[in-house]
């Protein structure tokens, strides 16, 4: 059956009866116009207003996935706290300890720490909720990476030292340069009174008065430096001798009466290298000794350890530590 065609009438006061309406086509536009228009109102208002007051499940995927990465953040810290606590030990064991055993300057603070960047490394964080936390776990964790590589560093040092450990150790100064039989201690390592000089200035080594003549002799194995008199800068000291034994130690052999090696020359410890006397500015027959590491000069008695009994040790730094007028 045909759908039966509906009509709209309207009451007509005047003639007492209902009038068939009739609507243009122009009216029926405009009022599919209007109604569109409402529509698309409606819906971008509804839009907007879900916006600001619904999440979609994309923004709550992502926030779920910010609260994780947060959560993990935050975990992280007392990880890297753990890690630090340990590597402070090994630090401490590094200085303390192993370079100790191989008589090694320990890494200083400044070393370990440096090349850490400054407040401008962490800008590209700023502006985020979580700013302050990802830029102190951020600097946390790159403190711990650079101390990280140079305790690393540090340990192949060691390693390189433990492999060279018998040379290393026939190296280092460890005996009386003079037989102590023969000597007796004079004068030992801080200021004294220069008898030639007559003021009171830095003694930087050790005076062993022994007979003229006595055998003065190498300490450790290495090579000559210096030998001979009035060598470049070793102006008083008269004939000296100095031997580089490597790893950053030296010892130098002053007023000396004759000098048994040549520059270059190869030398072993314990093996003469010359004889007691008195030239340069001296008061009297002996050796001024000296030990030098890394270009630091120090207390030569800390190196007479392989020579001497403990007692014998004792005396000894009691002796050098007497302050009295040295003979150089």
């Amino acid at each position: 059956m045909a759908r039966k065609q509906r009509h709209t009438y309207r009451y007509n006061p005047h003639t007492l009866r209902y009038e068939k309406v009739f609507v243009s086509l122009k009216e029926k536009v405009r009022r599919i116009s209007f109604n569109v228009l409402l529509g698309v109102v409606l819906g971008v208002v509804l839009v907007f207003v879900g916006l600001q007051f619904m999440e979609s499940p994309k923004t709550l995927a992502l926030e779920r996935e910010l609260a994780i990465y947060k959560r993990q953040c935050e975990m992280l810290i007392p990880r890297v706290e753990r890690a630090e606590k340990v590597l402070v030990n090994l630090e401490e064991r590094d200085d303390a300890v192993y370079r100790t055993i191989f008589g090694s300057e320990p890494v200083s603070d400044a070393e370990r720490r440096s090349g850490i960047g400054g407040v401008e490394r962490y800008s590209a964080l700023e502006g985020y909720e979580s700013s302050e936390l990802l830029k102190y776990t951020t600097r946390r964790v790159d403190e711990l990476t650079k101390r990280l590589y140079v305790e690393s560093k540090s340990l192949d040092e060691i390693y390189e030292m433990a492999c060279n450990k018998n040379e290393r150790m026939a190296s280092m100064p460890a005996i009386m340069p003079v037989a102590k039989s023969r000597c007796q201690i004079m004068s030992g390592f801080g200021y004294r009174f220069h008898p030639i000089l007559k003021h009171q200035r830095l003694h930087t080594g050790i005076d062993l008065s022994a007979r003229p003549g006595t055998p003065i002799y190498a300490t450790g194995d290495g090579v000559v430096r210096v030998a001979g008199r009035n060598s470049d800068g070793f102006g008083g000291y008269g004939i000296v001798a100095v031997v580089d034994h490597g790893y950053g130690y030296q010892t130098l052999y002053a007023h000396m009466n004759s000098c048994d090696v040549r520059q270059g020359q190869k030398v072993k410890r314990g093996e003469k290298i010359g004889t007691v006397g008195s030239t340069g500015l001296s008061s009297g027959p002996h050796l001024h000794y000296e030990v030098i590491v890394n270009g630091k000069r120090v207390d030569p008695v800390y190196y007479f350890f392989n020579d001497l009994t403990p007692e014998e040790y004792e005396k000894v730094i009691e002796q050098a530590s007497q302050e009295n007028q040295c003979m150089s």
